[in-house]
C-alpha cells in the first residue's frame, strides 16, 4: 500500500472536515467510493448522495457498488419538469456561460437539495483526484508531448476547478450546505505534484489513467468494480450535460 499517499489524504480529510455526520457525493467511480472508504475507515458517519436523471448511469452503478459497500444511500432523481427551471437559476447565480461551471453548480444544486433533506450539512467531494493525478482525457495528450505539458496542464485544470468549486459555493451557500473538498488543499496539492507522472499516466494510449490512485483503492478494499472501471465525468454519468445542451436547444 501506498502508505504516504493514504496518510497525506487523511491529514486533508482531517483539516478540511469539522463535522463527524458527512455526506459524499458518490457516482460509483473511483474517486469518491476511495473517498468514502477511507472517511468510513476513519470512523466518520458516512452518507452517500447520489444524484442523476432515471436510469442515469451515475444511478445505476452506484447502486451496484454500494451493494458491495452496504453504506447508508440516498439518491434524488432529476426530473425535466424541474431541470429547466434550476438550470436558469444557476446561470443567473454564476453569470458565466462556461458549460463545465453551470453543469457541475446544477449537479451540486441537486446534491445539496438531497443533503438538506436528510439534514446533511456537509458533503464531501473528490474533486482535485482528475486534475493531480491526471484523469481527464486531454493528458493522453500532454503526454505524447513531454511530462512539461503534462505539468502545464495540471496548473491550469487545477486554477480552473479551484475557481469553480468557489462558484458551486456560492450555489449551495441557499442551502446553509457547505461542499468540501480535502483533495484541493494547498498542502495535498504540493504532495501529489511530487509523485512520478509515470505513476498517473503511462502514455498517450492510457485509457485507465490514475493508476496510483486507483491501486491505493484496490488497497484499501474499494470494490475492484469501481477500482478498475472507466467512469464518465459527472456531468456526464448524470445526464445533466445531455439535458443541459437540450434545454438550451431548445430555448
Amino acid at each position: 500500500m501506498n502508505e504516504e499517499l493514504l496518510l497525506e489524504i487523511k491529514n486533508s480529510i482531517r483539516k478540511t472536515v469539522d463535522d463527524t455526520k458527512i455526506a459524499v457525493a458518490f457516482s460509483g467511480g473511483v474517486d469518491s467510493t476511495l473517498l468514502a472508504k477511507i472517511l468510513h475507515d476513519m470512523e466518520y458517519d458516512v452518507h452517500l448522495l447520489t444524484i442523476g436523471f432515471h436510469d442515469s448511469h451515475d444511478i445505476i452503478f452506484a447502486k451496484e457498488v454500494n451493494k458491495i459497500l452496504d453504506y447508508s444511500h440516498n439518491i434524488l432523481e432529476i426530473t425535466p419538469e424541474t431541470f429547466k427551471e434550476v438550470s436558469l437559476k444557476i446561470y443567473n447565480t454564476i453569470n458565466t456561460d462556461n458549460l463545465s461551471w453551470n453543469e457541475n453548480s446544477i449537479a451540486f444544486y441537486y446534491v445539496s437539495v438531497l443533503a438538506k433533506q436528510y439534514d446533511l450539512k456537509t458533503v464531501v467531494t473528490a474533486n482535485g483526484i482528475d486534475e493531480l493525478f491526471c484523469g481527464y482525457n486531454l493528458y493522453r495528450e500532454a503526454i505524447g508531448i513531454s511530462e512539461d505539458e503534462v505539468m502545464k496542464m495540471m496548473e491550469l485544470k487545477l486554477e480552473n476547478e479551484k475557481k469553480m468549486m468557489i462558484a458551486v459555493n456560492n450555489v449551495t451557500s441557499e442551502f446553509d450546505i457547505k461542499i468540501v473538498q480535502p483533495l484541493l488543499t494547498n498542502s495535498f496539492i504540493e504532495y501529489a505534484k511530487k509523485i512520478p507522472i509515470s505513476e498517473k499516466i503511462h502514455s498517450s494510449d492510457d485509457l485507465l489513467r490514475k493508476h496510483v490512485i486507483r491501486k491505493l483503492a484496490m488497497d484499501c478494499n474499494v470494490p475492484e468494480i469501481s477500482a478498475q472501471k472507466q467512469k464518465k465525468a459527472l456531468q456526464y454519468g448524470t445526464q445533466i450535460h445531455k439535458s443541459l445542451l437540450k434545454s438550451r436547444k431548445t430555448s
